[in-house]
């Protein structure tokens, strides 16, 4: 789906990973360890990323400290720029300057930053070192007071902006990367934010900000340069302060960064509400009340609860009230509007100025808010959900208007009135767009005449998801892959095969062929061939573009690739589409899953691959991807423990009939006719999960590799759903399972073990109150009463249950009122006496997704009635476990749990008295320090 023009927008990170166009360099951060970051939050020291630079041809790998962003110039690179941290990076944030490997590093695409505050203050300096790392000598330039960087699609050019002490010397900067000549392009004391190159083009804008003292606020005009070269650049200047046609109030937005149209000719940018001017001798107070009542998701105490609030110590007519009125109209409720303040302030709304005419056009505003502009910025369209929003907070379901812009004449018509989601997929001639239809076909809308076609009625498939077992008005579709690149066709998935329908007429072909008859799903296509997004670090990327596919469509004359999934085998793999031919060759099909990147300009493919024994490596190969060369050896220690002895895939019927899968782990040493202990692993469909690595880790629960390093098998089984039995399909899909995972001879029936989390908790708990099949289980924050579940609020977002009841996760028809016998029947509350299994409940006291109550509620009726139940609640912690000292309590209370019952270990007294909450603290001492001569034991014990 296209990335809508108005709205909040976050920066954009940057790239992690990068393969250069020539193929002869591969780029990538390294995070620090687990152990490192330990070692730095005890010393209260930062850590920082470094980059690994490898070159492809020689294999020759160099590491450069504590970089956090990073871009090659062009495809075909000569220089690598690193961004570095500031000098007191992890002076605020602790030892936090980066974060853990999967954390979204900052940066901008090219290395730019996203833009500051701004409210910035003027004397701020956010420069830090970019360094040039020259690729052909080996040597290294260094450039001072750098605040973002990016180089030009050629690569000729790198744009930088100076952010140095009390502006001075702050501005724009170019360099010409063969010649090293700098100009400077704009120089003001002011502060410079959200660098973008344009498209294929040597054109640029960035914002130029100077602070209101009287509004405690940053007022930005919009800098734009063309035609960069040899000559002196044209340059244009937005600035709203000295013209007459800006809104009153409004400023140029520094939340999103500008964009330069095609040819130059339009500078598209962001504009929001201003900051109210005060008087000189004005302070600002912010209430101490206010302050301390609202608790932000995530945070410690957080949950979406508001506190008591904290009253000050002044005069009580001074203070402000702690009021959230909730109002029946309102569209979204006040526990959303709390969560997403933030986002609400930082909401930017779509804006234009055309250079030529000298004129500036809004093109968002609250009657529509969210616009997007289509490719060649010729027309435009957006989306209006004011008279549906209130409706969807209960429903799921998501509808909106569709109008059309007309960005010359500035004219908008209504082209799609109350339509599901519109899912709405530009074509790369800027005229036509995909959208799916309410009666299952995809339709192309023209814009500039407003006509719809339908262009799937006569393709002899179907491109619905069929399998989706969600409570759906509307048949869903299968995820299309886009636009052909001369917008002449449509490439479409029918979940198994990849087709090409002509949007103009003719016949649709299958390029794929063989998906369905083979149970393949061709289900990615990569975009090899796709430039990076402006300003982007080089090298051909896998997947730009999302489920619309890339910006500038699919390019028909060149090999597809396709990211191949055995639905019953569980093997990944990839697949070539020759130009103009129908069917698909495989490249590479293995029991193993894959990520591809490609260089642009060559041959050669960059990929990672895993299973469940193999830790995710980056490997090189050529054309044929049947030599691949492993580059790294991320997890050397692995061959030093004891690891599954592989996967098997298990077939099984649910009670009503699916055909289902499951994963079934084998322990470590495995030796067939031996009998070991289960462990069941639930949520929704898992066997898909067969080729994933698990690393092993003392604070994730249950962490798979270790219970099969411990002599466990673990299995991962599928559940399907019918619609207002989400429970009984649980039941109807788990138990099979296992029955045929004991059909193996490979488990004791007599020790099987249950876990899950969250919806995964919700199917524990309800599994127990229907069979004696589970010697022990742990159910993580589950829901357990249906009916009081419904109404409550989901605080991480702010929004309702009942939309996740009506057409999410919960499957049912209507509300508990409308449907309650339904609800009773899939509560497990209700069906509490008939539990028999020793249970854990894991649910915390801040938990803002399924409130505490819920587990409360579970517990206490279990108690009553006298059954073997446990609580465990960490204070303080959401619906995971955020602190690592409690996931790892948790952890190996979750395995003395399963060892005790399994395996036949002594049970530890916790399990069997419970703790006085006066010896609390006396237990938790005792347990810290068995850990602690247990590590020195370990460590001191060298085989």
């Amino acid at each position: 789906m296209a990335v809508p023009a108005g709205g909040a927008a976050a920066g954009p990170a940057s790239t992690a990973l990068a393969i250069s166009g020539d193929s002869k360099w591969a780029a990538f951060l390294v995070y620090p360890s687990q152990a490192e970051a330990r070692r730095a939050r005890t010393a209260r020291r930062p850590t920082y990323n470094k980059v690994a630079l490898v070159n492809l041809v020689t294999g020759e790998k160099r590491e450069f400290d504590k970089v956090r962003r990073f871009a090659f110039n062009g495809d075909r690179p000569t220089w690598l720029a690193l961004g570095s941290y500031p000098a007191d990076a992890g002076a605020a944030g602790g030892a936090g300057a980066v974060g853990a490997p999967g954390a979204t590093p900052s940066g901008a695409p090219g290395g730019a930053t996203p833009g500051g505050a701004g409210a910035a203050a003027a004397g701020r300096a956010e420069g830090t070192d970019l360094l040039l790392h020259s690729l052909v000598t080996g040597g290294m330039e260094n450039i001072g007071n750098v605040g973002e960087f990016g180089f030009d699609d050629s690569g000729d050019w790198l744009a930088y902006t100076i952010d140095a002490r009390d502006a001075v010397g702050n501005g724009l900067q170019l360099r010409h990367m063969k010649t090293g000549v700098v100009r400077v392009a704009d120089s003001e004391r002011a502060l410079y934010r959200r660098l973008a190159w344009a498209d294929s083009t040597a054109a640029l804008a960035v914002l130029r900000g100077t602070v209101d003292t009287l509004a405690r606020d940053t007022l930005f005009a919009v800098v734009s340069l063309t035609a960069i070269g040899p000559a002196t650049p044209k340059k244009a200047v937005f600035d709203p302060t000295r013209r007459t046609d800006f809104p009153a109030g409004m400023r140029v937005a520094s939340e999103r960064a500008p964009r330069l149209g095609e040819n130059s000719a339009t500078v598209f940018f962001g504009i929001k509400e201003g900051k109210k001017a005060t008087s000189p001798d004005s302070v600002a107070v912010v209430s101490p009340v206010r302050a301390a009542s609202i608790v932000q998701p995530g945070a410690p105490g957080a949950g979406g609860t508001v506190n008591q609030p904290r009253l000050g110590a002044g005069d009580p007519e001074d203070e402000t009230s702690t009021l959230v009125l909730w109002h029946w109209k309102d569209p979204r409720l006040q526990s959303m509007q709390i969560v997403q303040e933030q986002q609400d302030r930082a909401y930017t709304y779509q804006a234009a100025y055309r250079v030529a005419e000298d004129r500036f056009v809004r093109l968002a505003d609250d009657t529509i808010r969210n616009v997007t502009v289509l490719p060649h910025d010729r027309y435009a369209y957006g989306t209006d959900n004011r008279e549906y929003q209130q409706a969807a907070s209960y429903s799921g379901r998501n509808f909106a208007d569709l109008y059309t812009y007309d960005l010359r004449t500035g004219a908008r018509t209504k082209v799609l009135s109350k339509h599901p989601s519109p899912f709405v997929i530009p074509a790369p001639d800027g005229r036509q767009v995909l959208y799916w239809g309410t009666d299952g076909h995809w339709y192309v809308l023209d814009v500039p005449t407003g006509s719809t076609r339908n262009i799937t009625k006569d393709v002899p498939t179907n491109f619905a998801d069929t399998e989706d077992d969600h409570n759906n008005l509307f048949p869903p579709s299968q995820q299309p892959f886009g636009w052909s690149k001369d917008a002449s066709a449509v490439l479409l998935s029918d979940g198994w095969d990849a087709w090409k329908v002509p949007v103009r007429g003719g016949a649709a072909v299958n390029l794929t062929g063989d998906g369905r008859k083979t149970g393949v799903r061709y289900q990615r296509l990569y975009a090899f061939d796709a430039p990076p997004a402006a300003g982007a670090p080089g090298g051909g990327g896998g997947g730009r573009g999302g489920p619309g596919g890339v910006v500038g469509g699919f390019d028909l004359s060149r090999p597809l690739y396709f990211g191949t999934y055995g639905e019953r085998t569980k093997k990944g793999g990839l697949a070539r589409v020759a130009p103009g031919k129908a069917g698909a060759t495989s490249l590479v099909w293995e029991d193993a899953s894959f990520n591809f990147q490609k260089a642009r300009e060559a041959d050669v493919f960059l990929y990672m691959r895993q299973s469940a024994r193999d830790f995710p490596n980056y490997y090189v190969a050529g054309s044929d991807l049947k030599s691949g060369r492993r580059i790294t050896d991320a997890n050397p220690e692995q061959a030093q423990y004891a690891w599954s002895s592989g996967v098997r895939i298990i077939d099984y019927v649910s009670d009503k009939g699916d055909s289902l899968q499951g994963a079934l782990y084998l322990p470590a040493d495995y030796q067939p006719g031996r009998k070991y202990p289960l462990l069941v692993t639930i949520y929704e469909k898992r066997s898909q999960l067969a080729n994933t690595f698990v690393n092993p880790s003392e604070t994730s629960a249950p962490n798979r590799s270790l219970y099969t390093s411990r002599g466990y098998a673990v299995l991962d089984p599928d559940i399907v759903y019918k619609v207002n039995d989400p429970g009984m399909s649980a039941v109807w899909s788990v138990l099979p399972a296992v029955k045929a995972v004991v059909a193996t001879g490979i488990v004791d029936s007599a020790n099987v073990g249950l876990w899950g989390h969250s919806w995964g908790g919700y199917q524990t708990a309800f599994l127990v109150t229907q069979t004696d099949m589970f010697k022990s289980a742990i159910a993580g924050a589950p829901l357990t009463d249906m009916v009081s579940m419904y109404s409550s609020i989901y605080w991480n977002t702010g929004g309702t249950n009942q939309a996740i009841f009506e057409s999410s996760q919960g499957r049912f028809k209507g509300n508990f009122i409308q449907n309650h016998e339904a609800y009773i029947r899939n509560s497990p509350v209700f069906h509490a006496d008939k539990v028999k299994t020793p249970l854990v409940i894991l649910h915390n006291d801040k938990d803002g997704a399924v409130d505490f109550n819920q587990g409360i509620t579970y517990y206490n009726t279990l108690r009553q009635l006298g059954k073997d139940v446990i609580l465990l609640e960490y204070v303080g912690e959401n619906h995971g476990l955020a602190r690592p000292v409690n996931q790892k309590d948790y952890a190996i209370r979750m395995r003395e749990w399963f060892d005790t019952y399994l395996t036949g270990a002594p049970a530890p007294d916790w399990m069997k008295e419970g703790v006085p909450r006066l010896k609390m603290d006396e237990h938790l001492k005792s347990r810290k320090d068995a850990d602690k001569l247990d590590r020195t034991v370990k460590a001191t014990v060298v085989p």
